[in-house]
């Protein structure tokens, strides 16, 4: 399958975020403080919530459900710290966002 272009750099600003499907998944996208772009599952793994439909505040994303937040530099829990997004990895083409699928399973079932 490979990497697949999901959207453009003006698509997404720092600061932002957005969620997109790829390859049957849904994608979060964010983009930084600094303006790196991260992809991470879209849905906490705590209770299946989107997490488009939280908060980012740039550094941090967090579930509107129970505030569980992740850090959106490499989508660890930061409360609670014993969960973790899966991350996707992304590729700049030009000002094409790229975002590989395979192999990547989003985590869940925590409680």
């Amino acid at each position: 399958m490979g990497f697949k272009k999901v959207c453009t750099l003006d698509d997404l600003w720092e600061g932002e975020m957005e969620s997109f499907e790829v390859d049957g998944q849904e994608i979060l996208l964010v983009c930084a403080e600094g303006g790196e772009i991260k992809a991470f599952q879209g849905i906490c793994p705590h209770q299946d919530i989107p997490l488009v439909e939280g908060t980012f505040d740039g550094k941090k994303l967090i579930c509107k459900a129970h505030l569980w937040q992740f850090d959106a530099s490499n989508g660890k829990g930061i409360n609670p710290d014993d969960c973790a997004l899966a991350e996707y990895p992304v590729r700049l083409d030009g000002d094409d966002v790229l975002v590989e699928t395979v192999g990547v399973e989003p985590l869940f079932a925590h409680s």
